[in-house]
């Protein structure tokens, strides 16, 4: 046996025997070494880590707290085409509500492919908003209906 195994190996055995107070001075290897062997012998392993504080949570002015909502980008109500007006039920409408809404319907009317679930089955209603196509990506979603928002300068 190495003489780092013989040291690591006594001061193991020796943590055994030595009082709690003692067994908790000794440094990272012997404590290791007898979280180990107590388990074994039917005693409780602890765990030496202490426990991290959560992080305080930052107050923030009541001008910050209370957002606005956004009107620009994508958040922007913009006239849509009549043949997604028709499907909406709104002439005017954003561009995540729209999604929103077309998702909501693909849901409600279980048009997912069942075997790819990234693959949406176009029933009638569908086809006149996505150029008349009977399978649609759901990446293609957001590229087939910007083409039906109209745009404003």
């Amino acid at each position: 046996m190495s003489s780092v195994a013989a040291r690591v190996f006594f001061r193991g055995c020796r943590s055994l025997l030595a009082p709690a107070s003692r067994a908790a001075a000794t440094s990272s290897v012997v404590s290791s070494s007898r979280s180990v062997s107590t388990v074994a012998a039917g005693g409780t392993k602890k765990s030496a880590a202490k426990p991290k504080a959560k992080p305080k949570a930052k107050s923030k002015p009541d001008s910050l707290a209370k957002k606005t909502p956004r009107t620009t980008g994508i958040f922007k109500a913009t006239p849509v085409s009549p043949a997604l007006a028709h499907f909406l039920g709104t002439g005017e409408t954003t561009r995540t509500d729209a999604v929103k809404e077309v998702w909501t319907y693909v849901k409600s009317h279980d048009l997912q492919n069942p075997a790819d679930k990234r693959e949406i089955f176009c029933d009638e209603k569908l086809k006149q908003i996505f150029e008349g196509k009977d399978k649609v990506g759901f990446l293609e979603v957001t590229k087939l209906l910007s083409t039906h928002f109209v745009k404003t300068t």
